[in-house]
């Protein structure tokens, strides 16, 4: 099932599709069969243009991001604090030596200020490697490299490092850490993947309290018409990761609800 959701992951990248489509109307302008690559290359171009002006995937993303409020209070005690991998490049750190952070850099950086505001929490960060090519370089490098440069003790956080995907994430993590009944845990995720990280931590046990971070979108103001061609692809390929996703898990038995969402009990301010 990881080698299939990584197939999965390139057949419905539309950075995939764009190139080797072009390739094939123009191999097919040297063929016989002209006309056809000509209505292929036409094609092809009219939907990346109307990607490129129409906000389809920040739309999609937007959608993802309000699903769970924006965290304004937190509870006086917090029994645990956990961080799903994610946000940095351990290939990267490994070579250069030093921490290196994608864009998802908030969910570690939310991590260090909530353990310092909250120092009686058990802390954990989830992450192995979701590679296929890079299985023994852990993520929890990076993050105890980091964690340590950021003045963290890091021998108060536990590090699950066996986990590929945001399922294992919830399953390893509530097996290390053994989470009892009526315990106030914390989940920070980016925004977008929120939804379906909490499905799964339901389905594995347990109801931590959505801590979504590394907001992409800020309002309906935002989806306006413009014209980018790489912001729109890539937009598009991020929400249909998580859309698609979310109905995989559901349909695997690994996510409580197709479209998980808040319990108001939990978030009574």
């Amino acid at each position: 099932m990881f080698i299939l959701s990584k197939l999965l992951s390139i057949a419905i990248n539309p950075g995939f599709w764009v190139p080797v489509l072009l390739i094939v109307g123009t191999a097919l302008l040297w063929t016989r069969r002209q006309r056809l690559g000509r209505w292929l290359l036409t094609a092809t171009v009219a939907v990346v243009m109307l990607l490129s002006v129409l906000p389809v995937g920040m739309v999609l993303n937007e959608i993802l991001e309000d699903r769970f409020p924006t965290v304004q209070t937190l509870p006086a005690h917090i029994d645990g604090i956990v961080v799903l991998g994610g946000a940095v490049n351990q290939v990267a750190t490994r070579v250069r030596g030093q921490p290196s952070l994608n864009e998802a850099a908030e969910r570690m950086t939310e991590f260090v200020a909530m353990a310092r505001r909250h120092p009686e929490a058990r802390l954990v960060y989830t992450g192995g490697s979701g590679s296929l090519y890079h299985r023994d370089i852990k993520e929890t490098e990076v993050a105890r490299l980091f964690f340590a440069q950021m003045g963290l003790d890091v021998a108060r956080i536990a590090f699950e490092d066996q986990s590929r995907n945001t399922w294992e994430n919830a399953v390893f993590t509530y097996r290390l850490m053994k989470p009892k009944k009526g315990e106030t845990w914390v989940l920070i995720t980016s925004a977008q993947h929120m939804p379906r990280s909490v499905g799964a931590f339901r389905q594995a046990g347990w109801d931590p309290l959505p801590y979504p971070v590394d907001y992409m979108t800020y309002g309906w103001a935002q989806l306006r018409l413009g014209l980018d061609m790489v912001g729109g692809l890539a937009s598009l390929w991020l929400g249909l990761h998580e859309w698609v996703g979310l109905v995989a898990y559901r349909w695997l038995g690994r996510s409580n609800a197709l479209f998980p969402g808040p319990v108001a009990a939990r978030w009574a301010n």
